[in-house]
């Protein structure tokens, strides 16, 4: 049985990750409009990661004998007016779900919830990529950005990204 305060953050960070799905289709939809579809490639697939983890917190509060409570998703509350601006939206908003998986990990490290602890560490890691994947983002941006036959080439780099479901045992 999972300590009620671990239990209670797990349950919010559910809603926290559909948040994040919500908002990254957001911003797909905004490149979309700009005829950026790499850039709207990138973020379709960042929504469906934010699903997975999602899912991955799901099943691990099941797993656990604990009732899952579904709350209403807000509606995305950035506004999107440049690109250079989503894109450091998306670091900003990378860099919060870090403080929110390191305050359960920390709650869980504050009764001993090792099991816990353990299936956090995928997603500490995963948080790490992806406040690098934001950060690398912005620097090709200010780097290729203002030049259409740079932003281009990194819009068709970003056409190419794929899904690749997360790999994580519970």
């Amino acid at each position: 049985m999972l300590d009620k305060k671990v239990s209670e953050l797990l349950n919010q960070q559910i809603n926290k990750e559909l948040y994040s799905a919500y908002l990254y289709l957001d911003f797909s939809n905004y490149f979309e409009g700009r005829g950026l579809n790499g850039f709207a490639n990138w973020y379709y697939i960042q929504a469906q990661e934010e699903r997975d983890h999602a899912m991955l917190i799901y099943r691990y509060l099941q797993n656990n004998n604990e009732t899952v409570t579904l709350e209403a998703i807000a509606k995305p509350d950035k506004v999107l007016e440049s690109d250079m601006g989503v894109l450091k939206a998306g670091l900003e908003h990378e860099q919060y779900v870090t403080s929110l998986i390191n305050d359960i990990y920390a709650a869980a490290y504050d009764v001993k919830d090792f099991r816990t602890m353990q299936f956090l560490d995928w997603f500490v890691k995963e948080q790490g990529e992806e406040e690098t994947n934001a950060n690398d983002m912005i620097s090709k941006m200010e780097l290729f950005g203002s030049d259409p036959k740079g932003l281009y080439m990194l819009n068709s780099e970003l056409a190419g990204r794929v899904y690749s479901a997360p790999s994580l045992v519970l």
